[in-house]
């Protein structure tokens, strides 16, 4: 499926959600990236297909073109919105620094992919478009969702930590009371948000009126 793409533009965001448990974060940062108008390119590896099959109900189809479509019409995006690739799509903008996104989240992001994105592998298209964000000097945010973490997970956290990349554990704050695990979840999401510097209002910050 061919498909039309926008010139570069700073609103434009890469979003990839691996196969590590917590595809709610991703799926639902989506929604609030879709929601604050931003253009997404999405990629949803195969372990996190499979994730999300066990962890929601979300129904999502197998095949990229159809989980276009079906995201399309879920999230109610306008044309040309949201683009998604899948992981041997080599022609797809993401896999060059010449025609890429301002800023990248792999959300969430399993130790395997911290490991790949760490060592600069690029044998698929989420690895590739990590190692375009670092070597293009972009943001990239990872959001790591896995624990206990050995030593190995900390030295490539450190290793990317020292090339500016921003390392997100998956831990969820108190301090604003949550009752569902939605609002966990949001927890989350909102200080993604703060981090791309785009505006949200999912919870109250620290200091202001619950």
């Amino acid at each position: 499926m061919k498909q039309a793409v926008s010139a570069m533009n700073p609103d434009r965001i890469i979003l990839a959600i691996t196969g590590a448990s917590g595809a709610q974060y991703g799926l639902r940062l989506l929604e609030c990236l879709l929601g604050a108008k931003r253009e997404v390119y999405l990629m949803i590896s195969q372990p996190a297909q499979v994730v999300i099959a066990t962890e929601t109900d979300f129904g999502l189809p197998g095949r990229t073109d159809e989980q276009q479509i079906f995201l399309s019409e879920y999230f109610s995006t306008s044309d040309g919105q949201l683009h998604v690739f899948g992981r041997d799509q080599w022609m797809a903008p993401v896999a060059s620094g010449s025609n890429t996104a301002r800023a990248m989240v792999i959300c969430p992001c399993s130790s395997a992919t911290l490991s790949s994105v760490a060592n600069g592998a690029s044998r698929d298209l989420i690895e590739r478009a990590a190692d375009v964000m670092l070597k293009e000097r972009r943001q990239l945010i990872l959001v790591h969702r896995e624990t206990p973490v050995s030593s190995i997970h900390l030295e490539n956290m450190l290793k990317l930590s020292r090339e500016g990349v921003v390392i997100m554990p998956a831990s969820p704050g108190f301090y604003h009371q949550p009752t569902t695990t939605e609002e966990l979840i949001d927890f989350l999401v909102a200080r993604i948000l703060d981090q791309l510097h785009i505006e949200h209002s999912l919870i109250p910050r620290w200091g202001e009126p619950q």
